[in-house]
């Protein structure tokens, strides 16, 4: 056992915390995120700062803010220069590996981890790239549809389960592999899932576990709420201005999603068996989140990239040696938060000079019950769907959202949680809406970071056409297995290789009470 704790990271993919059990969701089963809670503490108001895929996971690796390091889209390039939680982890003498999916995008796939053991399902190209200029243009091949809705439902294969299996048993391997390595460094792996993500399939067996009656609708419907200028244009990009939905085929991709959580929270489950037999639980922290929400068809929305509590609340669990247990923090919290949290439980100095601004703070503190009720969370949201850069701020029971296009929304969560009531022009508020509108020139300048977003737009847009003119070399990661060195090969010494290959379980070495070579 050495000094540092072991660090596992388990993400899920647009998945939105008011699902959850641990957050009073009534329906859905994840017992697995039930027993770490009850070993943990659950952040009950941590949220995604950039509420898209690429740019959420660049903001929690990262550190820092996504208009600060140009990370606006899903074509955003990660620059290498940008120190990441794996640099600094790796810098404390952390053994560093990425299994599943970051949506890095750029020719550098691997951002500080040494290893990276799967490709990521989605491309790292710049083709992506949304256009602020033409709002009104769909780009069909991969902005959202209706049809996830529309075709949800059951499969027993699928892409995104081919990916998340592949994911599933490579991680499972690793933890096994790190148990009886040679290497004794302290280890950090990512295990990211690309579920519950739409399309809303899901095996039979997950299905079965729930009853199609039980399937809760909306609470709030499409009907129930005057849309904002942004909600509008994303039902428009979504094609849902298009088709209109029954209820049971909202029904279905509900249900799809709460079997999709139930299918990651058996992974959830799987790694932590792994870590309890090979003696490695009690020396490794493990965190659960994801990076953003999903509305799931509340206020008739669908997907995320929007700062309502569903697409923007993320779940955050974290279960330390010595921190607390089955604790709930309201504090506000955020993926800007990871890497701080992470660089003080490794030990290293969150505070000090880690080379680079840092947007988040540790959590640390909460972990072992200091309380910071005044925290503040900012967002930001410079991808699709969005004509302009549109910025957040949380804090207390307030929740504001300002777009120079699209104006403002202000909305009190504690006597509102549904958000029904925007503030923003009502006179009794309109002192605190003065002050936070004032405040969003003081975090950000919203018209510089308007001309950047379109200027990167812009350059990507046209090195994505030049590059695919010709000779296409693409950047997507491609694992190379060292199947010369493994299993069973002339070269090697079977003796050897048998002897370091076996791994026994915990309850197995106490009972023989001895250690294989290689064993630790």
């Amino acid at each position: 056992m050495h000094s540092q704790p072991n660090i596992l990271l388990v993400m899920a993919d647009q998945l939105a915390a008011p699902f959850l059990p641990i957050h009073g969701h009534p329906v859905v089963r994840a017992p697995a995120i039930d027993r770490l809670a009850a070993d943990g503490v659950v952040f009950s108001s941590a949220y995604a700062n950039h509420p898209l895929c690429a740019p959420a996971r660049f903001a929690m690796v990262s550190g820092q803010r996504n208009s600060r390091i140009g990370a606006y889209d899903n074509a955003s390039e990660l620059a290498a220069s940008v120190p990441t939680v794996a640099h600094h982890l790796r810098a404390l003498g952390y053994r560093t590996t990425l299994c599943g999916k970051m949506h890095f995008i750029g020719p550098d796939q691997l951002h500080g981890f040494e290893r990276r053991l799967t490709t990521d399902i989605y491309p790292a190209d710049f083709g992506w790239t949304p256009d602020w200029r033409d709002a009104d243009r769909r780009f069909d091949w991969w902005f959202h549809s209706a049809d996830s809705v529309v075709n949800a439902g059951v499969s027993e294969a699928t892409n995104q389960l081919d990916f998340d299996d592949e994911v599933g048993f490579l991680a499972v391997r690793e933890l096994r592999d790190v148990a009886r390595a040679a290497d004794d460094r302290p280890w950090f792996l990512t295990v990211s899932f690309t579920h519950p993500h739409d399309p809303y399939v899901m095996r039979q067996s997950y299905w079965d576990r729930y009853d199609h009656d039980d399937i809760d609708l909306p609470a709030v419907a499409g009907s129930d709420v005057e849309a904002d200028p942004h909600s509008r244009r994303l039902r428009r990009m979504s094609t849902f201005d298009t088709v209109e939905l029954t209820e049971a085929m909202v029904r279905n991709a509900r249900h799809a999603y709460y079997a999709a959580i139930s299918y990651v929270d058996d992974w959830l489950g799987q790694l932590r068996e792994v870590l309890d037999l090979t003696g490695m639980a009690t020396d490794t922290i493990v965190i659960f989140t994801a990076d953003h929400g999903d509305q799931l068809g509340e206020r008739g929305l669908w997907y995320k990239m929007s700062f309502f509590e569903h697409a923007a609340r993320i779940p955050l669990v974290i279960s330390a040696p010595g921190a607390g247990r089955g604790v709930s923090v309201a504090d506000h919290v955020s993926l800007l938060d990871v890497l701080p949290t992470l660089v003080d439980l490794a030990g290293g100095d969150p505070d000090g000079d880690l080379g680079h601004v840092v947007d988040g703070a540790s959590l640390v503190p909460q972990l072992h019950g200091d309380r910071d009720p005044d925290r503040t969370v900012l967002g930001e949201y410079m991808g699709e769907g969005a004509v302009a850069p549109i910025f957040m701020i949380r804090r207390g029971p307030w929740k504001y959202v300002w777009s120079q296009p699209d104006g403002a929304q202000l909305y009190d969560l504690t006597a509102d949680p549904q958000e029904l009531r925007n503030l923003a022009d009502d006179v009794a508020h309109a002192a605190l809406a003065a002050r936070l509108r004032d405040e969003v020139e003081i975090h950000w300048d919203p018209p510089r970071i308007h001309r950047e977003v379109l200027a990167s737009q812009q350059a990507r847009r046209i090195v994505d056409r030049a590059l695919r003119i010709g000779r296409y070399a693409p950047w997507d990661h491609v694992p190379v297995p060292d199947s010369a060195n493994q299993y069973v090969r002339n070269h090697l010494d079977l003796n050897v290789v048998e002897a370091r290959r076996r791994l026994l379980g915990r309850r197995a070495a106490a009972d023989v009470g001895a250690t294989l070579p290689g064993h630790r």
